[in-house]
């Protein structure tokens, strides 16, 4: 059984989370997989006001949009450099290559499986879209996949267009971690916030496994803690909302 972890806001399920990855690296996690959106931001805000030293860390993103310079204010590379890396600088920070993504995909995603291979990752943070989707691996992806181009639904871009001037903005693909990356890491931390995300903790956590549900996947990982607020614990089974 996934360990559910019911807080009441996001303010405090940024804190639970932060207090997973700040006791797996007092005890040694060297390799972190680290996610975008706006769900992480409370447990990234919490590591920068901390006193944790990142000078011996390793990171790997999950995914970036192909096309998209590292300065681009849309990039993931960016996000990542506003919210924990400018003020907890790693020793090795990998995100995916949405420049040389656009000229060669495929390299670009050998490139980053092997930086996985050679990295394997102790803790790996996820988030959750409305259709079960984890990164961008979207319902009908195999569970199988490593790192590759993915193209994005109509759905994902429109929901990723709230972040641009324009929807005609939004990249239509990115360099993506696949789910066989995902579940290789040793542990796994998934957030998950607000009431439109209910249905989905509740397919991934009691539904079947299915690629129809990408996150079902993770019910046969070892090590997962799943850290929601009440709203999307809403449609959870009470023994779970300890």
């Amino acid at each position: 059984m996934m360990k559910v972890i019911v807080r009441e806001n996001d303010i405090q399920g940024g804190a639970a989370a932060f207090e997973i990855f700040e006791k797996g690296i007092k005890n040694g996690a060297k390799v972190l997989g680290l996610a975008t959106g706006s769900t992480p931001v409370t447990l990234y805000q919490n590591w920068v006001k901390s006193d944790l030293n990142c000078d011996d860390l390793t990171s790997i993103n999950l995914d970036e949009y192909v096309g998209l310079k590292p300065d681009d204010p849309q990039s993931y590379h960016y996000f990542m450099k506003e919210h924990l890396f400018n003020k907890k600088p790693f020793k090795h920070s990998y995100v995916p290559d949405g420049v040389e993504a656009a000229k060669d995909p495929q390299k670009a995603a050998d490139d980053y499986n092997k930086i996985i291979k050679d990295n394997p990752i102790d803790i790996q943070l996820l988030g959750i879209g409305r259709n079960g989707h984890i990164a961008f691996n979207e319902p009908g992806s195999s569970f199988d996949t490593v790192t590759r181009e993915v193209k994005l639904t109509e759905n994902t871009i429109k929901a990723n267009s709230r972040f641009f001037n324009n929807i005609d903005d939004v990249p239509t693909s990115a360099i993506c971690m696949g789910i066989a990356n995902i579940m290789s890491a040793k542990k796994i931390v998934l957030m998950a916030f607000g009431e439109k995300k209910a249905h989905a903790i509740k397919e991934m956590i009691e539904g079947p496994i299915t690629e129809e549900v990408p996150a079902s996947i993770l019910q046969k990982h070892p090590d997962v803690t799943v850290i929601v607020d009440e709203a999307a614990a809403k449609e959870l089974d009470d023994k779970y909302k300890k």
